[in-house]
């Protein structure tokens, strides 16, 4: 039987960031409002030139250089985003090409905050039934694209950012051992960005109704948060035969600290159980888990053997958790450095429009 390892992490943030102190001379708010009600006191906003796709980039290469593996050695990609660059082609797809993954399939992931856990639950569950050998998850956001800064009651909750796992396969038990992934499209409305689908074309209409932003109903996300959040994490465990006596550390989604402390005192663990960042970063969607997951890596939190669990909830509704045995990178023979691919695959990309133009002027042109 295969077993679907964490074997390499990163994560990308650009590097502006935006204070609550900031956020106050944009809208009505101050610093001490918005901690007492979200614990967020700065988040990472980003540039002009940055997008879903040139994030997951960084994040994803630097996932590939833990793992040690090339690009050209990964068999999936999934991009779990709610603020793709397009509705197609999808992000997935310009991260491949980008990274220069050529044997991989791509796709876009949408189920908002609880994008990764979906998505890192699919790619473990194709490396379990033996079709694929690795895959790459990302999440990535650029969700401030979708904010409207006078609205105070969305402004000051969302940042920019990107995490990225790597899944390879091994027979060695450990890795992905359950996941639950739950929806209730009955509440969908309670937290939505409507313009620019099929239901709400993008025209003069929909940006002068303001569409094109994130509207929320706080008080009921937060009463669905605060319920489902233990609620998903005693589902993965049980699925996985185990306590929450046992478990060494609880990942949560990023997006508000009561919404964590009331998680905690459900699953009645400490605080000092949880992985909280969302301080520093606010709520990054679908980026959150991963990001606050490699932090708690690399601060040397989370080792080898500990029993973790990812638990997060968004729009949709949707919501999820997935229990895990981190085990770190397998074994490696020799060294790559996957972020010197980079350049061959921006000349592949290169050669590869130039191949189509070829193509056309053999294979003849659509009239």
């Amino acid at each position: 039987m295969q077993y679907a390892h964490i074997t390499g992490w990163g994560m990308a943030v650009p590097e502006p960031v935006l204070t609550n102190d900031d956020l106050s001379k944009m809208v009505e708010t101050n610093d001490a409002w918005i901690r007492e009600r979200t614990g967020i006191r700065e988040r990472h906003i980003a540039r002009d030139n940055e997008f879903a796709s040139t994030l997951g980039v960084s994040a994803a290469l630097k996932a590939l250089e833990v793992a040690n593996l090339k690009p050209g050695d990964i068999d999936l990609i999934i991009c779990a985003t709610s603020s793709p660059e397009y509705i197609f082609p999808a992000t997935a797809c310009l991260i491949q090409d980008q990274i220069g993954a050529t044997r991989a399939g791509a796709f876009d992931l949408s189920a908002a905050c609880s994008g990764f856990i979906y998505a890192l639950n699919m790619a473990a569950q194709s490396i379990r039934s033996g079709s694929i050998k690795s895959a790459l998850v990302i999440g990535a956001e650029t969700l401030s694209r979708f904010v409207n800064w006078k609205d105070r009651s969305t402004c000051i909750l969302f940042g920019d950012g990107a995490g990225a796992f790597v899944l390879q396969a091994s027979e060695n038990p450990g890795g992905v051992l359950s996941a639950v992934m739950h929806s209730d499209g009955s509440g969908g409305d309670l937290l939505s960005l409507q313009g620019g689908g099929s239901h709400y074309p993008a025209n003069e209409e929909t940006v002068h109704e303001g569409k094109h932003y994130i509207h929320m109903n706080g008080g009921e996300v937060f009463r669905f948060a605060t319920r489902v959040m233990a609620q998903a994490t005693r589902e993965a465990l049980d699925a996985a035969g185990l306590t929450v006596e046992q478990v060494q550390w609880i990942i949560p989604h990023q997006a508000n600290i009561r919404i964590i402390e009331a998680a905690a005192r459900g699953l009645k663990l400490p605080m000092e159980r949880f992985v909280v960042n969302v301080d520093r970063y606010g709520n990054t969607s679908t980026a959150s888990i991963p990001i606050a997951m490699v932090e708690a890596v690399e601060k040397g939190q989370v080792k080898s053997g500990d029993k973790i669990v990812m638990v997060g909830f968004g729009a949709g509704l949707t919501w999820g958790a997935l229990a895990a045995e981190w085990t770190g990178p397998l074994p490696v023979v020799h060294r790559v450095y996957p972020r010197q691919y980079r350049t061959v695959a921006r000349l592949r990309s290169i050669w590869r429009r130039i191949e189509r133009f070829i193509e056309g002027l053999f294979w003849g042109r659509y009239e």
